[in-house]
């Protein structure tokens, strides 16, 4: 077993970053209906050393109480399409099996680019389509079956690059699915719960959890969730655009990063 796995995170210092941690997930969260993986795993790595594998792990059973709190929230507007949440949650969970099974075969560096391509079209789409607040979710047949390709293929993402679903969903709705922002965060929070709890099971398994830190961030997180979800509900479509888009720029130096440093250990 990996003593990195293993080896406790414990005192003053690491109760106070998991807490504070977990207060900017949960804000992120609420704000944008993304689970908050892309905070909590690299700033678990950085200041707490904590092994890649266990950071994702422990980040993704902190996402579940943070993500139920974030549909409550959505939920008490009328911003949750549930039927769409979980056809794309289904799709999700397959697709995520697909990815783990891919994930040998196919090179990282490759993928992590084209992720960073795909970041980039949706950064400047959010700038040239704005949601209409009053925008309905009309689900039909052509637009379930495009769920759950949507679903397979974030699931599959998941997989193979440990991206959260709200970074695909969330744009995705409000861009080819004309779905207003609001209902688009409430919906994809919605649908990384039962995936947050299938992945948290596995990990559990294969002990890539470590159980107080995911408490302690998920509880902190739970505080900060719906002060971000009132937060996109003052801020128009057209801003929320913009900070989101402010957001996605970070994630995406994030993966490019990590592609470059790839192609630097293999060179």
């Amino acid at each position: 077993m990996n003593d990195a796995a293993t080896r406790p995170f414990r005192g003053p210092r690491a109760y106070t970053t998991f807490i504070g941690i977990g207060l900017l997930a949960g804000l992120l969260s609420g704000l944008f209906g993304v689970g908050g993986g892309t905070v909590i795993v690299p700033l678990l790595v950085l200041f707490l050393h904590f092994d890649q594998r266990l950071a994702a792990g422990t980040s993704l059973a902190a996402i579940v109480p943070t993500a139920a709190v974030g549909v409550i929230s959505y939920a008490a507007s009328g911003s949750v399409a549930w039927v769409p949440a979980l056809i794309l949650a289904a799709g999700a969970v397959v697709g995520a099996q697909i990815g783990t099974r891919l994930l040998p075969r196919i090179s990282q560096t490759a993928l992590r680019w084209g992720f960073v391509g795909f970041l980039l079209v949706v950064i400047v789409s959010l700038f040239l389509v704005i949601p209409s607040r009053d925008a309905p979710f009309d689900l039909t047949w052509i637009s379930g079956i495009a769920l759950v390709v949507v679903g397979v293929g974030t699931g599959v993402l998941a997989g193979l690059i440990g991206v959260g679903g709200g970074v695909i969903v969330v744009p995705v709705l409000m861009l080819a699915f004309g779905t207003s922002d609001l209902v688009a965060k409430g919906t994809s929070l919605l649908m990384m719960i039962p995936t947050a709890v299938s992945g948290t099971f596995g990990n559990l398994r294969n002990r890539n959890v470590d159980l107080l830190a995911a408490a302690l961030i998920g509880v902190a997180a739970c505080t900060t969730t719906a002060l971000g979800a009132w937060l996109a509900t003052l801020i128009d479509p057209g801003t929320g655009n913009i900070l989101f888009a402010a957001y996605l720029v970070v994630i995406a130096v994030q993966m490019a990063l990590k592609a470059i440093r790839g192609r630097k250990k293999k060179d």
